[in-house]
């Protein structure tokens, strides 16, 4: 198994470098050749970093980089493959195809767990389909998690996702998908992508996704900064999720009657959370003084929908973002623009210059997730149920392919 060249490879789960040199596997659990079979055991090391207490069959250490390995125990031949450091199982030709470690962060009540659902659901369907590309699980746990946890409160009981909790308090494991596309398929005459892959006219390419919902309160307890380090310092890319309803000049703008957040205090406001974010990039071991943060930032505001009737019939925010198997760059540049107009209306253009001083590749975003702002639940006053017209996105998928777009994934027009 040949790994790529150049980049370390970092597991999509604990978000730890793994060593080139030695692979580590899990035995099948089987009757080996030699009539052999491995009990199943609590494995700790997997226990201790996602919570697991189930019994698998053993671990064991391969010397070179082999894609299968005979069980130390019982001789028994595995390809099961799982991460030196936190023992969970890679995902199917890892190492051989690209992996991009993504990291959405924000405030409390910024929407980040209502985003990444929707956003994901949208990768799966309408999306998908115009980038004729196919988003599934990369395992068992992320299927079911996802569908169990995320899909099915919002979308079919129409309840909106509770705050994600803090690192302490509970074992978390990212989401890991596997994102596959085409390259290099011509067009048919009818303008549809042909379906041959005759002649090498086409590639598909993959590349894994890894996705970690981090809590608000991480950024902020002393406790979780170096957890919280280390997953920014391995990740490819930043999506930082702001809540402009959280900003004082932003208030004032809203529709009426939109429902503003609780501030728990000023470190909630977005350019406290882009200043926190900041300094652990600023402080990762290796930096050199006056070193421009390298990593693409993606900035986006959330809830935009409650902001819309404000702009001018004009504003690129209030039209459609372009349809093609492409990332639109120019559409994309000129929504960058607006928001950086609006940045001095909310009185935020502090944010701007803590993003102009210190990263190399940003852009800003508006989104809404679910297009209007949601609905009275009946237990209690509080906005806790999804709109009974359904949910909307609204450019909810730009920052993640502007991501794709930046590490070459898709095309750029």
């Amino acid at each position: 198994m040949r790994l790529l060249p150049g980049t370390p490879a970092y597991c999509p789960y604990c978000y730890e470098e793994i060593s080139r040199r030695q692979a580590w596997f899990r035995c099948t659990g089987g009757i080996s050749p030699h009539g052999r079979r491995c009990a199943p055991e609590v494995d700790e090391v997997l226990r201790s970093h996602t919570g697991y207490t189930g019994a698998l069959p053993p671990p064991f250490a391969a010397r070179g980089r082999p894609g299968s390995a005979d069980c130390s125990r019982c001789e028994g031949h595995t390809t099961i493959r799982i991460c030196p450091v936190c023992h969970s199982r890679l995902p199917i030709h890892f190492g051989q195809v690209r992996s991009h470690l993504i990291v959405p962060v924000g405030a409390k009540e910024s929407g980040k767990t209502v985003f990444m659902t929707v956003l994901i659901h949208e990768l799966m369907h309408r999306t998908g389909q115009r980038l004729n590309a196919a988003i599934v699980g990369a395992d068992d746990h992320t299927r079911q998690r996802f569908t169990t946890d995320y899909e099915r409160p919002l979308y079919r009981e129409a309840d909106l996702l509770g705050p994600t909790r803090a690192a302490g308090a509970h074992k978390k494991t990212p989401l890991v998908f596997r994102f596959t596309n085409e390259t290099g398929r011509p067009r048919g005459l009818n303008g549809q992508r042909g379906r041959s892959r005759a002649s090498g006219s086409s590639e598909a390419q993959h590349t894994l996704l890894s996705f970690f919902d981090t809590a608000g309160e991480d950024l902020k307890f002393q406790q979780s900064l170096e957890q919280n380090a280390g997953y920014l310092a391995a990740a490819d890319s930043i999506i930082l999720l702001l809540d402009p309803l959280q900003m004082p000049g932003a208030k004032e703008l809203a529709r009426p009657g939109t429902l503003l957040p609780t501030l728990a205090g000023t470190d909630q406001e977005p350019a406290a959370v882009l200043e926190d974010i900041t300094s652990l990039f600023l402080s990762a071991e290796g930096r050199r003084p006056n070193q421009p943060i390298s990593k693409p930032l993606a900035i986006v505001f959330t809830k935009m929908d409650a902001f819309l009737h404000d702009l001018k019939q004009t504003s690129p925010l209030r039209r459609l973002p372009a349809h093609g198997a492409h990332f639109d760059e120019r559409d994309s540049l000129h929504v960058h623009s607006e928001i950086q107009h609006l940045l001095v209306r909310w009185d935020g253009s502090h944010i701007d210059r803590i993003a102009q001083q210190n990263y190399s590749s940003y852009r800003y975003f508006g989104v809404s997730a679910l297009g209007e702002a949601p609905a009275k639940g009946e237990a209690d006053a509080q906005e806790n149920r999804v709109s009974p017209r359904g949910i909307r996105p609204y450019r909810v998928t730009d920052p993640f392919l502007w991501l794709l777009a930046h590490h070459g994934i898709i095309p750029v027009k």
